[in-house]
């Protein structure tokens, strides 16, 4: 049997810049629109005319938030009037900030409902605020930037035997990250050639 192996990274990158917008589907592109330019700062901009529905563009940041109205759409299962929990590990747009306390001063100030979250990592401390769009979509408010972006490639690891239980390793990478690559090293050994 001769089997032919890929490296995943052996593949070139497309030629992409960076993001250019998020689109949504929402009940009322007035009040969808309110939103964006009254709690996180986005401007109105031209859309193409061609459009024949009803929708707004806005942007900001660097990046476009496309509102599309659909008031009719099943993917709404809370009413706007009711509230649903905010849950962190949920789907959602993030945006960095420099001061997280204007933020929520700014949320405390519209009587808008936020939780917040602190993430740890070897003392380097993120500090974010998740709250909901008028659609229910979550958004998530942080200085992500105080956590060093570290490919996963970089990680080292302490290879252990089988039957072993997994010895964490010294290196600036989390317990998961280590699982994976010894995950991935265990499985390049096993290969039959």
């Amino acid at each position: 049997m001769n089997m032919e192996i890929e490296e995943a990274g052996s593949y070139e990158a497309l030629p992409l810049l960076s993001l250019n917008h998020v689109s949504l589907l929402c009940r009322s592109v007035l009040h969808s629109m309110r939103f964006y330019e009254e709690v996180l700062g986005f401007v109105l901009i031209k859309r193409p005319s061609s459009f024949k529905f009803n929708g707004a563009w806005l942007y900001n940041y660097g990046i476009g938030i496309h509102l599309i109205e659909n008031p009719d759409n099943d993917d709404f299962d809370t009413p706007m009037n009711e509230s649903r929990p905010i849950n962190p590990k949920d789907n959602h747009i993030s945006f960095q900030c420099t001061d997280v306390s204007i933020v929520k001063k700014r949320l405390e100030d519209m009587a808008m409902r936020y939780v917040t979250a602190l993430v740890d990592d070897e003392g380097n401390k993120v500090e974010q605020v998740f709250f909901h769009d008028p659609d229910g979509y979550m958004i998530e408010l942080c200085n992500c930037e105080n956590i060093p972006i570290v490919p996963i490639s970089s990680c080292s690891f302490k290879s252990v035997s089988r039957g072993q239980s997994f010895k964490k390793a010294t290196s600036k990478c989390g317990f998961m990250e280590n699982v994976m690559m010894e995950s991935l090293s265990m499985d390049m050994m096993n290969f039959a050639f």
